[in-house]
């Protein structure tokens, strides 16, 4: 059974009227038992968020009670900020790598995120990060693709 970290935008993207089909098989698949998902403290402050709709806090409250959860400390503080000076991202995206670090460092097969242009578009510098530094590479991929692979494939 696979370990999926998700972020924010997978969370939100049940919801969300340009993925919400796209994003559907994924939280199936989770309904099913298929997938260990993993969330994070971040993530719940950014659902904690006045700004979400209250539908996506709910869903995100039924995720924790059969979720993994993880906290942030100083190591995934210090690879987050390693991951801006290694030049991935700019500082401007420091909760995105935060995420990924916190994805890195629990061991999650996957880290699952709708954000394409910060997280999904850029797995091989953040792996080349890892790489360099001594961590585990991490897959990040969006619900669909990551169910288009057959999540047993990865």
């Amino acid at each position: 059974m696979k370990r999926v970290y998700v972020d924010s935008s997978a969370v939100g993207g049940k919801f969300n009227t340009r993925l919400a089909k796209q994003t559907q098989s994924f939280w199936d698949a989770v309904d099913r038992g298929e997938i260990v998902i993993i969330v994070s403290d971040m993530l719940e402050q950014e659902v904690a968020d006045l700004g979400t709709p209250q539908r996506v806090r709910i869903f995100f409250d039924t995720l924790t009670s059969q979720a993994v959860r993880v906290t942030s400390g100083k190591e995934v503080n210090d690879l987050a900020a390693r991951y801006i000076t290694e030049n991935v991202v700019d500082k401007s995206s420091f909760v995105d790598c935060v995420h990924v670090a916190l994805a890195t460092l629990a061991h999650a097969d996957v880290l699952v995120s709708w954000n394409l242009k910060d997280m999904v578009k850029r797995s091989d510098e953040y792996n080349k990060v890892n790489k360099t530094f001594g961590y585990p590479e991490i897959t990040i991929l969006t619900p669909e693709h990551f169910m288009e692979v057959q999540h047993d494939d990865i």
